[in-house]
């Protein structure tokens, strides 16, 4: 396996794990919170899926979703949902952004876009729970 396809199976595995953790945090929220939670979710599962193709083409087995993942803490409530959204998407964030240099320029624009994603949807989860700040400098930063 080369050092792109080992970032890439890594950036999928963390699709994986954001696509789990929206599937917990989703029926703590309600309205529009939940709804832009369904729209994160299918953004992971997009990324997920043409990750999953684009290694498949590349004659290497996709890593599979765990059956479970540990979550960074437990979510009981509208605080610690929004809360796990946010982590959700700067753990993506990370790896993406730590596979750019192993990348090549198709690769690294799949990636960036993926970043910026995150981190917009980690700014609006951090804007919703009131967070502050509501952005991070260089986000997907390892």
């Amino acid at each position: 396996m080369t050092p792109a396809q080992h970032r890439l199976q890594q950036a999928l595995a963390a699709e994986h794990a954001a696509v789990y953790g929206y599937d917990v945090l989703g029926p703590r929220l309600t309205g529009t919170e939940q709804t832009a939670a369904r729209n994160a979710e299918q953004a992971h599962r997009d990324r997920r899926d043409a990750l999953t193709l684009a290694l498949t083409k590349q004659h290497v087995t996709p890593v599979a979703a765990a059956p479970g993942y540990a979550l960074p803490q437990p979510v009981t409530d509208r605080a610690s949902a929004l809360r796990l959204a946010v982590t959700l998407e700067e753990r993506t964030a990370k790896a993406w952004g730590a596979g750019l240099p192993a990348l090549s320029a198709a690769q690294r624009k799949q990636a960036v876009d993926a970043v910026s994603d995150c981190a917009v949807w980690a700014t609006r989860w951090r804007r919703t729970a009131g967070m502050a700040p509501t952005t991070v400098p260089f986000p997907g930063r390892p």
